[in-house]
């Protein structure tokens, strides 16, 4: 291998700079772990895994153009088509079931939402944000959902909103 080309893809700027990158993307999957822990626990389609890769996906997407000292009107595009490539994932898990008239799904798809949300803004060394808003994912997943069950009518087993 050329020794030009192997200092180019070898070589680290700056250990401190390498320390920043795997410290913000190694938090943000543990963050998109707490997440996606709670649908996971319920047994929804989308759990640990696919909610720590795309708070890791999301992490990237910001990380990179800012490392790379990109413009904010070019990074404003990287975080629109985030935002989009996201709601077509999450639409991914939105599940119709017409003989019961129910839609599934759309909480584990807001929980995606928020969890590339998270991503983004850990990506973005945004820490503290990024940290209230797990909090208040996990609060709105898991207690919320404790309430929920205990203030549905008598009979209703299943409610109308299925997540």
């Amino acid at each position: 291998m050329d020794n030009e080309l192997a200092k180019e893809l070898f070589s680290v700027p700056d250990w401190l700079y390498l320390l920043r990158v795997v410290v913000r993307l190694c938090i943000a999957v543990a963050l998109g772990a707490v997440i996606g822990f709670e649908r996971e626990r319920t047994g929804k389609s989308a759990g640990v895994r696919t909610h720590m890769l795309v708070a890791l996906g999301a992490a990237l997407f910001t990380t990179v153009p800012l490392e790379a000292g990109m413009r904010t009107a070019d990074f404003s595009r990287v975080i629109q088509g985030l935002v989009t490539g996201i709601g077509f994932l999450g639409g991914g898990v939105i599940l119709k079931l017409s003989e019961e008239h129910q839609v599934r799904g759309l909480t584990t798809a807001a929980g995606i939402w928020a969890t590339a949300a998270v991503g983004m803004a850990v990506g973005a060394g945004w820490l503290w944000p990024a940290l209230c808003g797990t909090v208040l994912a996990w609060v709105i997943l898991q207690l919320l959902h404790v309430l929920e069950t205990k203030l549905r009518p008598p009979g209703d087993s299943h409610g109308q909103h299925q997540a």
